[in-house]
């Protein structure tokens, strides 16, 4: 039995694998509408969601399955005090595939080793987030054409961000990958992540301060919103909430085959206005999201 926790709990092959199978549903669609009949899947949410947690709803019932769970800590026996471990021993009787998040980091890993049946993690705290990170990488493979010789920016709380740290450790799978950190210094890169990134002699990568210095020279922006909810002092938040914004004119610097990513929700880090050009794919992003699920979830049931 396979859970996914960490991207790196892949192979390169297997995520290749995974997106290719995401690449073919979205091409053949009726050709999956049934595989996951008379299956179940639990979503375990103890932090609110809205695209992940429908995008696994709607990812299941596209695959021919049914679906339950919670959307809310508040809503289920944790509210009672009940642990994870025990919350998810039970649920691992009721369905035969869970989806959990969590706000505190490793609450997906321990959930692995009670359960019966296997675990995706779709966010614990500021950590990881996986199936966020193959949705990044199947976008970025539909709309530029290859995962490998890309140049990236991800902006905003790299600190806090989740998103940010997964994609990291993917792309460290692919060759000639440049990733340039804009970013105050406040939210810039955990040491962890650097140190990963040390190891990988096919990553080169920096640090900056300025989106409009950077802009001209990458194939893809990731902008990350700064997280309210990671925040123990909220004047920190209010101080550094606007560092970067990405507006026209900033988009005006950029070359016209390169793309905007955003793993969303949106606060103001890119203006409405962006949404209109070509390279604003974030929206597509989240389609994207629901057919790579679609693969993850059908490679773990090992279902035909």
């Amino acid at each position: 039995m396979k859970h996914l926790i960490d991207i790196k709990d892949f192979t390169t092959e297997e995520i290749d694998d995974i997106l290719l199978l995401a690449e073919n549903i979205i091409e053949h669609p009726d050709d999956y509408s049934e595989v996951c009949r008379r299956k179940k899947l639990a979503t375990l949410f103890f932090e609110p969601s809205t695209r992940t947690r429908l995008s696994f709803e709607a990812a299941m019932l596209e695959l021919g399955g049914s679906v339950l769970g919670f959307s809310e800590a508040q809503s289920s026996s944790a509210s009672k005090g009940e642990s994870v471990s025990d919350t998810v021993k039970t649920v691992s009787c009721y369905a035969d595939i869970i989806a959990m998040r969590h706000p505190k980091e490793g609450a997906p890993l321990l959930a692995s080793q009670r359960s019966c049946v296997p675990i995706i993690n779709a966010g614990d705290g500021g950590h990881n987030h996986p199936t966020q990170t193959l949705t990044d990488l199947l976008t970025l493979k539909r709309e530029l054409g290859k995962l490998s010789g890309l140049t990236i920016g991800l902006c905003g709380d790299l600190k806090f961000g989740r998103t940010v740290h997964s994609l990291v450790s993917a792309m460290c799978n692919y060759e000639d990958i440049k990733l340039i950190f804009i970013s105050p210094e406040e939210l810039s890169l955990p040491a962890y992540v650097k140190s990963e990134l040390a190891k990988h002699q096919n990553v080169s990568w920096r640090e900056s301060g300025s989106m409009e210095e950077e802009l001209p020279s990458l194939d893809a922006i990731y902008m990350t919103r700064v997280q309210r909810e990671r925040f123990f002092n909220e004047e920190d938040y209010l101080r550094l909430k606007d560092s970067f914004i990405l507006d026209m004119e900033k988009v005006g610097l950029m070359k016209e085959d390169a793309i905007i990513m955003h793993p969303l929700p949106r606060v103001n880090e890119i203006s409405v206005k962006v949404d209109d050009d070509k390279r604003a794919c974030y929206f597509r992003q989240v389609s994207n999201g629901k057919y790579v699920r679609m693969a993850l979830i059908k490679t773990l049931l090992e279902v035909q």
